[in-house]
């Protein structure tokens, strides 16, 4: 985990698993399957819950590893899908982010946890920037900004927001333009 551009400790071990030292913000990725895996450390000969996702990467440059799901994590997932079984755990929309307090053995250590709560759907960020780019008006803009923008924070999606707000940007510009265009012509 890196904070304002620090390097967590634990990233020296390189684990080929998700780790609360790779979870900087609750982040909403997408279960592609689950499957039961050996245990690719070769710590143990046991066998556990691996979940593979969707996104193949976590961060731009650094690739999304699976996350071995404790028992607490498979009943959120059994709880969001409605079913027992990991064969039917494909395709789930969650939010990973780390619990400070996780009790392992005699100790309590940093652990990924999967919210109970399933996240919101993802924001169309195109579809807001055509109804930027449709606005007319300062009013009509700032009215759309306050919804797609809001919808966009409350989503996580930070690369979106960032986007939407550079259209709203540019459309300003060029309304105010367009209004310092037509009161020429007026005077005219």
């Amino acid at each position: 985990m890196t904070d304002n551009g620090k390097t967590h400790y634990r990233k020296a071990f390189d684990s080929p698993y998700l780790s609360s030292a790779d979870i900087v913000e609750p982040t909403m990725l997408t279960v592609a399957y689950v499957r039961l895996e050996p245990d690719h450390t070769k710590k143990t000969k046991d066998l556990f819950n691996t979940a593979h996702f969707v996104e193949k990467e976590l961060r731009p440059g650094e690739k999304l590893k699976p996350m071995i799901l404790n028992a607490t994590n498979s009943k959120t997932l059994r709880n969001l899908t409605g079913s027992a079984f990991i064969d039917d755990w494909n395709n789930v929309r969650v939010t990973v982010y780390v619990e400070p307090n996780v009790k392992f053995g005699r100790e309590s250590v940093e652990g990924l946890r999967i919210s109970s709560k399933a996240p919101a759907p993802p924001v169309d960020v195109n579809a807001w920037i055509g109804k930027v780019n449709a606005c007319d008006t300062s009013d009509s803009l700032q009215d759309t900004w306050k919804l797609g923008g809001n919808l966009l924070r409350e989503s996580g999606n930070r690369d979106g927001y960032a986007r939407l707000k550079d259209a709203v940007t540019a459309r300003l510009e060029a309304i105010k333009a367009k209004a310092a265009e037509a009161a020429v012509e007026a005077e005219a």
